[in-house]
């Protein structure tokens, strides 16, 4: 047997995780206009709604070859978008996934939208997939989402050098983060916890 991936709705006090569509691409279009949002990620910032269209289209097509489950951002009363995220990387056979490409409004940084998106993915990938490894990475560079994914019990493995050639050409360094089966009863533990108060 092997891990099934699947698009799923995942929901949580504050966000509702839905499967990525084209119809999303107005609103994402409409919020993704800051550049901060774009600045470590390895595609170019869309400057046109036909961009933000190719840009789900990349990610659907990701979804259709099984490398990638992408999700819509919504907040959960309001519905209105609030970003993006996804699961990549997926490995069926040995049970293993990335969570990532994670981008969020400026209005929903430094709240608890991206603690609960992880706690949402983090606990459907080892409680309902049977996932035994999920990675986190992200550019040397971007220190803050570095001391966000530590602040969720990631355990940092180490970097992977000119890892990534960015739009603008720069060799990117990968900083690589986990999360095995045996440490998510604890990490769980701190994230409820985390999230009980905010």
């Amino acid at each position: 047997m092997s891990m099934q991936v699947k698009p799923v709705i995942l929901e949580g006090r504050r966000v509702r995780l839905e499967p990525l569509q084209l119809s999303h691409a107005d609103a994402f279009y409409s919020v993704c206009q800051d550049p901060e949002i774009w600045r470590y990620m390895p595609y170019k910032q869309p400057t046109a709604l036909s961009e933000m269209e190719a840009w789900i289209v990349l990610a659907l097509d990701a979804q259709e070859r099984g490398t990638d489950v992408p999700f819509a951002i919504l907040d959960r009363n309001a519905g209105h978008a609030l970003g993006s995220t996804r699961y990549l990387n997926i490995m069926p056979k040995d049970y293993g996934l990335e969570i990532g490409w994670t981008w969020l409004t400026e209005t929903a940084r430094r709240t608890p939208v991206n603690t609960e998106c992880k706690y949402l993915l983090l606990r459907h990938a080892f409680e309902t997939l049977g996932a035994i490894r999920v990675q986190l990475k992200t550019d040397s560079r971007n220190v803050t989402s570095q001391r966000a994914i530590e602040r969720i019990g990631a355990v940092k493995e180490g970097i992977l050098r000119n890892h990534v050639i960015m739009p603008d050409g720069y060799y990117r360094h990968s900083v690589y983060y986990s999360i095995v089966e045996s440490e998510w009863p604890t990490v769980k533990a701190y994230l409820e916890d985390k999230l009980s108060i905010m």
